[in-house]
């Protein structure tokens, strides 16, 4: 998921990280439609490829956050998108096909930070410690190139004493283990040191020194999207591909056992319709099971008659 304010560069960052374009239709609203603007949610289903291993990604965008004047439930359809999620995965789990579950959980959320400014607004602060016991939070600043290197040394600081003031919990890379090479320990290690990641996104080619690549073009020179000293991108993408897997072992084992335990917990406490319907779900549930072990055990027993024939036979 990318969430942010508009104009921070999220679509095109996306599409600098996939190489496509998501959103070819996508209009910009004028300032009088985003008055009243509400967050729209926009799933997308993409491939990437990494030194010969395929993912398949659904990308959540969050057009209209932060586009109103009063911004202060903007956040609240990404909250139920997310426990929406939860509680679809939480409903197949519950059936009788467990091998097949579609997980559609977001495992980790982009939030974009302004580079103008002195550190997190208020929208920033709130919408993080909102979701930071939900989902996998990854903070970015966008627009990198509007910083000079010491600027941008300065805000990475900033955000970070800022979002432990407030208590705001990011996602933590897991360290190295000791029995990896060292150059995975050293990425590990730089990785770590780059959070919050300051990027820039572009899907223009430019010719630089009889090369094409993907940047921005200024009269002063050329910002490459993939060059690491001009920006975190490439860092991004690979925190992205290489701990994936961690990613999703952060959300079943932490986010998704809280969402599990507070669901159970509100339907024992709070009667009524929603217990009963569980409790008539569970009932169905017993049955069903019951039923397909009353089978198995019919057929061990045809199993074990045809076999007692066959010897039987010899």
């Amino acid at each position: 998921m990318v969430a942010g304010e508009s104009g921070l560069g999220k679509s095109t960052l996306i599409n600098s990280l996939f190489l496509t374009d998501l959103y070819p239709e996508r209009t910009i609203p004028s300032a009088a439609e985003k008055i009243s603007r509400t967050v729209e949610i926009e799933a997308s289903t993409v491939e990437i490829e990494e030194r010969g291993v395929k993912l398949r990604l659904t990308v959540v965008d969050t057009p209209g956050f932060g586009d109103p004047i009063n911004s202060a439930d903007c956040f609240r359809p990404i909250l139920q998108y997310i426990d929406s999620q939860y509680e679809r995965y939480l409903h197949d789990e519950s059936g009788l096909n467990r091998r097949h579950i579609l997980d559609y959980r977001v495992h980790c959320c982009f939030y974009f930070i302004s580079p103008f400014g002195h550190g997190l607004k208020p929208l920033d602060v709130e919408f993080m410690r909102a979701l930071s016991s939900k989902v996998n939070i990854v903070p970015v600043i966008a627009k990198a190139d509007s910083l000079t290197a010491s600027e941008r040394l300065r805000m990475k600081t900033r955000v970070l004493e800022e979002l432990e003031e407030n208590g705001i919990r990011i996602y933590q890379l897991p360290d190295a283990e000791s029995d990896e090479d060292e150059d995975f320990k050293e990425q590990t290690r730089i990785l770590k040191a780059s959070v919050p990641f300051s990027v820039v996104g572009s899907n223009q080619l430019i010719e630089v020194r009889g090369r094409r690549v993907r940047g921005r073009l200024y009269p002063w020179g050329v910002v490459e999207v993939e060059h690491p000293e001009h920006n975190d991108f490439l860092k991004l993408r690979t925190m992205l591909i290489t701990h994936m897997q961690d990613l999703q072992e952060v959300t079943q084992d932490l986010h998704y056992e809280n969402f599990r335990s507070t669901r159970l917990k509100h339907a024992s406490r709070g009667g009524g319709q929603e217990v009963g319907d569980d409790e008539e779900r569970d009932k169905i549930l017993r049955e069903k099971e019951a039923e397909l072990k009353r089978m198995q055990e019919m057929i061990t027993k045809m199993q074990i008659q045809m076999q007692m024939q066959g010897h039987q036979g010899e």
